[in-house]
Protein backbone atom coordinates (compact mmCIF):
# COMPACT_ATOMS: atom_id res chain seq x y z
CA UNK A 1 0.00 0.00 0.00
CA UNK A 2 3.05 2.19 -0.03
CA UNK A 3 2.40 4.01 -3.56
CA UNK A 4 -1.30 4.46 -2.24
CA UNK A 5 -0.13 6.15 0.71
CA UNK A 6 2.47 8.26 -1.63
CA UNK A 7 -1.04 9.54 -3.92
CA UNK A 8 -3.01 10.21 -0.60
CA UNK A 9 0.10 12.25 0.70
CA UNK A 10 0.31 13.83 -2.75
CA UNK A 11 -3.26 15.09 -2.92
CA UNK A 12 -4.95 15.50 0.38
CA UNK A 13 -4.63 19.36 0.07
CA UNK A 14 -6.75 22.32 -1.08
CA UNK A 15 -7.12 21.03 -4.37
CA UNK A 16 -8.71 17.66 -3.50
CA UNK A 17 -12.40 17.48 -4.44
CA UNK A 18 -13.27 13.92 -3.33
CA UNK A 19 -12.68 10.53 -3.01
CA UNK A 20 -15.19 7.03 -3.22
CA UNK A 21 -14.08 3.91 -2.12
CA UNK A 22 -16.13 0.89 -3.48
CA UNK A 23 -16.35 -2.73 -4.28
CA UNK A 24 -15.51 -4.18 -0.71
CA UNK A 25 -14.14 -7.89 -0.50
CA UNK A 26 -15.87 -8.35 2.87
CA UNK A 27 -19.71 -7.80 2.37
CA UNK A 28 -20.43 -7.58 5.99
CA UNK A 29 -18.93 -4.85 6.95
CA UNK A 30 -18.05 -1.40 5.15
CA UNK A 31 -20.02 -0.68 1.93
CA UNK A 32 -18.30 2.34 0.83
CA UNK A 33 -16.37 5.40 2.11
CA UNK A 34 -16.68 9.21 0.91
CA UNK A 35 -14.54 11.57 1.44
CA UNK A 36 -14.73 15.81 0.73
CA UNK A 37 -12.98 18.51 2.11
CA UNK A 38 -14.05 20.41 5.16
CA UNK A 39 -13.01 23.90 6.07
CA UNK A 40 -13.63 24.44 10.30
CA UNK A 41 -12.12 27.41 11.88
CA UNK A 42 -8.94 27.86 9.15
CA UNK A 43 -8.40 24.51 8.75
CA UNK A 44 -8.39 21.89 6.23
CA UNK A 45 -10.00 18.65 7.50
CA UNK A 46 -11.34 15.76 5.58
CA UNK A 47 -14.58 14.34 6.07
CA UNK A 48 -14.58 10.76 5.74
CA UNK A 49 -18.29 9.46 5.59
CA UNK A 50 -18.54 5.44 6.44
CA UNK A 51 -21.56 3.66 5.05
CA UNK A 52 -22.01 0.22 7.36
CA UNK A 53 -25.40 -1.48 7.80
CA UNK A 54 -27.45 1.13 5.68
CA UNK A 55 -26.23 3.84 8.08
CA UNK A 56 -23.34 6.61 7.65
CA UNK A 57 -20.87 7.62 10.03
CA UNK A 58 -18.78 10.40 10.02
CA UNK A 59 -15.04 11.62 10.76
CA UNK A 60 -13.19 14.67 10.25
CA UNK A 61 -9.58 14.00 9.86
CA UNK A 62 -6.06 15.84 9.37
CA UNK A 63 -4.42 15.31 5.88
CA UNK A 64 -2.25 12.69 7.92
CA UNK A 65 -4.95 10.82 9.66
CA UNK A 66 -7.18 11.04 6.49
CA UNK A 67 -4.37 9.30 4.44
CA UNK A 68 -4.18 6.50 7.52
CA UNK A 69 -7.61 6.22 7.29
CA UNK A 70 -8.13 5.50 3.61
CA UNK A 71 -4.86 3.33 3.54
CA UNK A 72 -6.49 1.01 6.06
CA UNK A 73 -9.44 0.97 4.42
CA UNK A 74 -8.52 0.00 1.03
CA UNK A 75 -6.93 -3.12 2.72
CA UNK A 76 -10.50 -4.28 1.88
CA UNK A 77 -11.57 -1.92 -0.94
CA UNK A 78 -10.98 -3.20 -4.59
CA UNK A 79 -11.58 0.24 -6.03
CA UNK A 80 -11.11 3.94 -5.52
CA UNK A 81 -12.15 7.06 -7.31
CA UNK A 82 -9.97 10.37 -6.46
CA UNK A 83 -10.82 13.35 -8.05
CA UNK A 84 -8.71 16.76 -7.49
CA UNK A 85 -8.77 20.04 -9.94
CA UNK A 86 -5.81 18.78 -11.74
CA UNK A 87 -6.49 15.11 -12.18
CA UNK A 88 -9.05 11.95 -12.21
CA UNK A 89 -7.21 8.83 -10.72
CA UNK A 90 -8.66 5.18 -10.66
CA UNK A 91 -7.05 2.97 -8.06
CA UNK A 92 -7.67 -0.56 -8.53
CA UNK A 93 -6.53 -3.47 -5.93
CA UNK A 94 -5.60 -6.97 -6.85
CA UNK A 95 -6.39 -10.10 -4.53
CA UNK A 96 -2.96 -9.89 -3.35
CA UNK A 97 -2.81 -6.28 -2.80
CA UNK A 98 -0.81 -5.07 -6.17
CA UNK A 99 -2.30 -1.32 -6.30
CA UNK A 100 -2.67 0.13 -10.17
CA UNK A 101 -3.19 3.66 -10.39
CA UNK A 102 -4.54 5.59 -13.78
CA UNK A 103 -4.35 9.13 -14.04
CA UNK A 104 -6.13 10.67 -16.13
CA UNK A 105 -6.10 15.19 -16.55
CA UNK A 106 -9.14 16.85 -16.11
CA UNK A 107 -10.77 18.66 -19.36
CA UNK A 108 -13.01 21.58 -18.99
CA UNK A 109 -13.73 23.88 -15.86
CA UNK A 110 -13.68 22.46 -12.62
CA UNK A 111 -15.50 23.76 -9.52
CA UNK A 112 -13.72 24.22 -6.63
CA UNK A 113 -14.90 22.03 -3.74
CA UNK A 114 -17.29 23.03 -0.87
CA UNK A 115 -15.80 23.49 2.04
CA UNK A 116 -18.54 24.92 4.20
CA UNK A 117 -19.44 22.32 7.45
CA UNK A 118 -22.84 22.51 6.88
CA UNK A 119 -23.78 22.36 3.32
CA UNK A 120 -26.75 20.77 1.38
CA UNK A 121 -26.49 17.12 0.44
CA UNK A 122 -24.30 16.74 -2.54
CA UNK A 123 -26.41 15.34 -5.56
CA UNK A 124 -24.29 14.32 -8.93
CA UNK A 125 -26.73 16.43 -10.99
CA UNK A 126 -26.81 19.64 -8.80
CA UNK A 127 -30.02 21.89 -8.35
CA UNK A 128 -29.28 25.51 -9.70
CA UNK A 129 -27.73 24.08 -13.00
CA UNK A 130 -30.90 23.61 -15.62
CA UNK A 131 -30.11 20.12 -17.62
CA UNK A 132 -31.87 20.20 -20.87
CA UNK A 133 -33.25 16.55 -20.26
CA UNK A 134 -34.51 17.35 -16.88
CA UNK A 135 -36.37 20.79 -17.69
CA UNK A 136 -38.06 19.08 -21.05
CA UNK A 137 -38.81 15.95 -19.19
CA UNK A 138 -40.90 18.65 -16.07
CA UNK A 139 -38.24 17.30 -13.01
CA UNK A 140 -36.43 21.07 -13.16
CA UNK A 141 -37.26 24.81 -14.35
CA UNK A 142 -35.86 26.72 -16.80
CA UNK A 143 -34.21 28.61 -14.20
CA UNK A 144 -32.59 24.91 -12.54
CA UNK A 145 -34.74 24.53 -9.30
CA UNK A 146 -36.38 21.14 -8.75
CA UNK A 147 -40.67 21.11 -9.31
CA UNK A 148 -41.42 20.12 -5.87
CA UNK A 149 -43.85 17.72 -7.38
CA UNK A 150 -40.87 15.72 -9.09
CA UNK A 151 -38.62 15.85 -6.46
CA UNK A 152 -38.67 12.23 -5.77
CA UNK A 153 -37.65 11.66 -9.35
CA UNK A 154 -34.85 14.00 -9.03
CA UNK A 155 -33.52 11.75 -6.45
CA UNK A 156 -34.04 8.83 -7.95
CA UNK A 157 -31.80 9.75 -10.81
CA UNK A 158 -29.27 11.24 -8.41
CA UNK A 159 -29.28 7.83 -6.52
CA UNK A 160 -29.09 5.86 -9.96
CA UNK A 161 -26.22 7.82 -11.41
CA UNK A 162 -24.29 7.00 -8.13
CA UNK A 163 -24.91 3.08 -8.76
CA UNK A 164 -22.93 4.20 -11.98
CA UNK A 165 -20.70 6.43 -10.50
CA UNK A 166 -19.55 3.05 -8.40
CA UNK A 167 -18.77 1.37 -11.49
CA UNK A 168 -16.71 3.82 -13.74
CA UNK A 169 -13.20 1.88 -13.26
CA UNK A 170 -15.34 -1.23 -15.11
CA UNK A 171 -15.93 0.53 -17.71
CA UNK A 172 -12.60 1.09 -20.42
CA UNK A 173 -12.08 4.36 -21.88
CA UNK A 174 -10.29 4.94 -25.82
CA UNK A 175 -13.15 3.11 -26.97
CA UNK A 176 -16.69 2.89 -27.82
CA UNK A 177 -18.90 1.60 -25.38
CA UNK A 178 -21.92 0.21 -26.24
CA UNK A 179 -24.79 0.53 -23.71
CA UNK A 180 -28.77 -1.44 -24.14
CA UNK A 181 -31.50 0.04 -21.82
CA UNK A 182 -33.95 -2.58 -21.81
CA UNK A 183 -37.67 -0.98 -21.12
CA UNK A 184 -36.46 2.30 -21.15
CA UNK A 185 -39.86 3.97 -21.15
CA UNK A 186 -39.78 7.36 -20.80
CA UNK A 187 -36.23 7.53 -20.64
CA UNK A 188 -35.64 9.67 -17.57
CA UNK A 189 -32.29 7.44 -16.75
CA UNK A 190 -31.48 6.75 -20.39
CA UNK A 191 -30.77 10.23 -20.81
CA UNK A 192 -29.45 10.72 -17.70
CA UNK A 193 -26.53 7.88 -18.31
CA UNK A 194 -26.01 9.40 -21.17
CA UNK A 195 -25.52 13.14 -19.74
CA UNK A 196 -23.17 11.88 -17.29
CA UNK A 197 -21.12 9.02 -19.01
CA UNK A 198 -20.79 11.79 -22.16
CA UNK A 199 -21.44 15.00 -21.24
CA UNK A 200 -19.84 15.23 -17.61
CA UNK A 201 -17.49 12.03 -17.58
CA UNK A 202 -16.32 12.10 -21.50
CA UNK A 203 -16.59 8.43 -22.25
CA UNK A 204 -17.67 7.88 -25.65
CA UNK A 205 -20.62 5.43 -25.65
CA UNK A 206 -23.71 4.20 -27.85
CA UNK A 207 -26.98 3.76 -25.57
CA UNK A 208 -29.61 2.01 -27.32
CA UNK A 209 -33.18 2.49 -25.49
CA UNK A 210 -35.63 -0.28 -26.21
CA UNK A 211 -39.37 -0.27 -25.65
CA UNK A 212 -42.58 -1.61 -26.98
CA UNK A 213 -44.34 2.04 -26.66
CA UNK A 214 -44.06 3.21 -30.15
CA UNK A 215 -45.06 6.74 -29.27
CA UNK A 216 -42.67 7.18 -26.27
CA UNK A 217 -39.90 5.67 -28.48
CA UNK A 218 -40.79 8.90 -30.86
CA UNK A 219 -40.99 11.27 -28.29
CA UNK A 220 -37.30 10.31 -26.78
CA UNK A 221 -35.45 10.09 -30.35
CA UNK A 222 -36.88 13.81 -30.73
CA UNK A 223 -35.10 14.72 -27.72
CA UNK A 224 -32.43 12.93 -28.14
CA UNK A 225 -31.43 14.22 -31.92
CA UNK A 226 -32.74 18.40 -30.02
CA UNK A 227 -30.05 17.71 -27.33
CA UNK A 228 -27.40 16.43 -30.28
CA UNK A 229 -26.75 13.06 -28.43
CA UNK A 230 -25.72 12.03 -31.45
CA UNK A 231 -25.26 8.32 -30.14
CA UNK A 232 -28.41 7.69 -27.83
CA UNK A 233 -30.86 5.83 -29.85
CA UNK A 234 -34.37 4.27 -29.10
CA UNK A 235 -35.87 1.78 -30.75
CA UNK A 236 -39.21 -0.33 -30.98
CA UNK A 237 -38.71 -3.76 -29.95
CA UNK A 238 -39.49 -7.05 -27.31
CA UNK A 239 -36.22 -7.65 -25.03
CA UNK A 240 -36.63 -11.66 -25.63
CA UNK A 241 -36.09 -10.96 -29.56
CA UNK A 242 -33.71 -7.94 -29.66
CA UNK A 243 -30.57 -9.02 -31.99
CA UNK A 244 -29.08 -5.53 -32.85
CA UNK A 245 -25.40 -5.49 -31.62
CA UNK A 246 -22.99 -8.37 -30.93
CA UNK A 247 -21.19 -6.88 -27.86
CA UNK A 248 -22.62 -4.99 -25.25
CA UNK A 249 -20.73 -3.21 -22.47
CA UNK A 250 -23.27 -2.56 -19.84
CA UNK A 251 -26.80 -3.45 -19.66
CA UNK A 252 -29.58 -1.99 -17.79
CA UNK A 253 -33.34 -3.21 -17.29
CA UNK A 254 -35.39 -1.11 -15.15
CA UNK A 255 -39.14 -2.61 -14.72
CA UNK A 256 -39.21 -5.12 -17.09
CA UNK A 257 -42.52 -6.93 -16.24
CA UNK A 258 -41.67 -10.25 -14.60
CA UNK A 259 -39.60 -12.59 -17.05
CA UNK A 260 -38.94 -9.72 -19.08
CA UNK A 261 -36.27 -9.59 -16.64
CA UNK A 262 -35.27 -12.48 -17.25
CA UNK A 263 -34.60 -12.49 -20.96
CA UNK A 264 -32.47 -9.00 -20.72
CA UNK A 265 -30.35 -10.42 -17.82
CA UNK A 266 -29.77 -13.81 -19.81
CA UNK A 267 -28.86 -11.69 -23.30
CA UNK A 268 -26.95 -9.70 -20.90
CA UNK A 269 -24.52 -12.60 -19.89
CA UNK A 270 -24.54 -13.77 -23.72
CA UNK A 271 -23.23 -10.97 -24.38
CA UNK A 272 -20.68 -11.38 -22.20
CA UNK A 273 -21.73 -7.28 -20.71
CA UNK A 274 -19.06 -6.37 -18.07
CA UNK A 275 -21.51 -4.52 -15.60
CA UNK A 276 -25.67 -5.19 -15.18
CA UNK A 277 -28.23 -2.75 -13.40
CA UNK A 278 -31.74 -4.39 -13.15
CA UNK A 279 -34.91 -3.27 -11.22
CA UNK A 280 -36.90 -6.41 -11.53
CA UNK A 281 -40.56 -5.76 -11.45
CA UNK A 282 -44.36 -7.37 -11.20
CA UNK A 283 -42.09 -11.30 -10.06
CA UNK A 284 -45.12 -13.45 -10.54
CA UNK A 285 -43.57 -16.38 -11.92
CA UNK A 286 -42.25 -18.11 -8.39
CA UNK A 287 -45.49 -17.39 -6.97
CA UNK A 288 -47.29 -20.46 -9.00
CA UNK A 289 -44.51 -22.16 -8.56
CA UNK A 290 -43.25 -22.21 -4.67
CA UNK A 291 -43.75 -25.26 -2.59
CA UNK A 292 -42.71 -26.23 0.90
CA UNK A 293 -44.23 -28.92 3.33
CA UNK A 294 -41.75 -26.68 6.06
CA UNK A 295 -42.63 -23.42 5.26
CA UNK A 296 -46.77 -24.18 4.43
CA UNK A 297 -47.48 -22.28 7.14
CA UNK A 298 -46.47 -18.89 5.91
CA UNK A 299 -46.61 -19.48 2.57
CA UNK A 300 -50.87 -19.94 3.08
CA UNK A 301 -51.22 -15.91 3.45
CA UNK A 302 -51.93 -15.04 -0.20
CA UNK A 303 -49.87 -11.20 0.80
CA UNK A 304 -46.73 -12.76 2.28
CA UNK A 305 -46.79 -16.15 -0.11
CA UNK A 306 -46.28 -13.08 -2.75
CA UNK A 307 -43.93 -11.00 -1.35
CA UNK A 308 -41.48 -13.55 -0.46
CA UNK A 309 -42.05 -15.39 -4.16
CA UNK A 310 -40.90 -11.60 -5.27
CA UNK A 311 -37.64 -11.98 -2.76
CA UNK A 312 -36.72 -15.17 -3.81
CA UNK A 313 -37.21 -14.57 -7.52
CA UNK A 314 -34.23 -11.51 -7.19
CA UNK A 315 -31.76 -13.63 -4.84
CA UNK A 316 -31.60 -16.65 -7.16
CA UNK A 317 -31.25 -14.17 -9.91
CA UNK A 318 -28.42 -12.57 -8.41
CA UNK A 319 -27.03 -16.32 -7.63
CA UNK A 320 -27.43 -17.36 -11.56
CA UNK A 321 -25.48 -13.90 -11.80
CA UNK A 322 -22.72 -15.00 -9.73
CA UNK A 323 -22.88 -18.24 -11.16
CA UNK A 324 -22.25 -17.11 -14.66
CA UNK A 325 -19.21 -15.23 -13.53
CA UNK A 326 -20.28 -11.94 -11.23
CA UNK A 327 -19.58 -9.85 -8.37
CA UNK A 328 -23.45 -9.27 -7.55
CA UNK A 329 -24.90 -7.06 -4.87
CA UNK A 330 -28.78 -6.63 -4.12
CA UNK A 331 -29.22 -2.73 -3.06
CA UNK A 332 -32.48 -0.88 -2.37
CA UNK A 333 -32.92 1.61 -5.39
CA UNK A 334 -34.36 4.68 -3.38
CA UNK A 335 -35.82 5.46 -0.01
CA UNK A 336 -37.75 2.51 1.08
CA UNK A 337 -40.88 4.64 2.09
CA UNK A 338 -41.26 6.31 -1.65
CA UNK A 339 -41.15 3.06 -3.13
CA UNK A 340 -41.20 -0.05 -1.24
CA UNK A 341 -40.61 -2.44 -4.48
CA UNK A 342 -37.84 -0.94 -5.78
CA UNK A 343 -34.65 -3.64 -5.66
CA UNK A 344 -31.51 -2.67 -7.46
CA UNK A 345 -29.69 -5.55 -9.09
CA UNK A 346 -26.04 -4.67 -9.61
CA UNK A 347 -23.84 -7.15 -11.32
CA UNK A 348 -20.31 -6.35 -12.17
CA UNK A 349 -17.64 -9.19 -14.14
CA UNK A 350 -15.43 -11.31 -12.47
CA UNK A 351 -14.67 -14.18 -14.46
CA UNK A 352 -15.19 -16.60 -11.88
CA UNK A 353 -18.13 -19.11 -12.61
CA UNK A 354 -19.96 -22.22 -11.13
CA UNK A 355 -19.18 -21.83 -7.50
CA UNK A 356 -22.16 -21.55 -6.19
CA UNK A 357 -23.95 -24.04 -8.04
CA UNK A 358 -24.54 -27.00 -5.11
CA UNK A 359 -26.31 -24.14 -3.22
CA UNK A 360 -28.28 -23.11 -5.80
CA UNK A 361 -29.61 -26.65 -6.72
CA UNK A 362 -30.41 -27.09 -3.32
CA UNK A 363 -32.60 -24.20 -2.73
CA UNK A 364 -34.68 -24.75 -6.14
CA UNK A 365 -34.87 -28.43 -4.74
CA UNK A 366 -36.44 -27.30 -1.24
CA UNK A 367 -39.23 -24.49 -2.70
CA UNK A 368 -39.67 -26.58 -5.84
CA UNK A 369 -38.82 -23.82 -8.34
CA UNK A 370 -37.32 -23.85 -11.94
CA UNK A 371 -37.18 -20.02 -12.84
CA UNK A 372 -36.95 -18.76 -16.38
CA UNK A 373 -33.64 -17.12 -15.97
CA UNK A 374 -32.56 -20.64 -14.82
CA UNK A 375 -33.56 -22.44 -18.17
CA UNK A 376 -32.84 -19.40 -20.39
CA UNK A 377 -28.60 -19.62 -19.07
CA UNK A 378 -28.98 -23.30 -18.98
CA UNK A 379 -30.17 -23.69 -22.20
CA UNK A 380 -28.34 -21.03 -23.59
CA UNK A 381 -31.03 -18.55 -24.19
CA UNK A 382 -33.81 -21.67 -25.60
CA UNK A 383 -36.36 -22.33 -23.74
Amino acid sequence: MDELRVLLQENLNTEFLSAVLSNPRIKDGTEKVKVRPLLKKGTLFFQVETFRNRQAFHENLTAPQACEALARQMENMKQMQLETQKNHYTVLVSKKGKVTVKKKAQTGKIRPAELSHDRKKHYILEEGTAVPFLVDLGVMTKEGKIVHARYDKFRQINRFLEFIEDILPRLERGRELTILDFGCGKSYLTFAMYYYLHELKGYDIRIIGLDLKREVIIRCNELAEKYGYQKLKFLVGDIADYTGVDRVDMVVTLHACDTATDFALAKAVGWNAKVILSVPCCQHELNRQIQSDVLAPVLKYGLIRERMAALVTDALRAEYLEREGYDVQILEFIDMEHTPKNILIRAVQNGRCGENQESIKKCEEFLHVSPTLKRLLDHKGEV
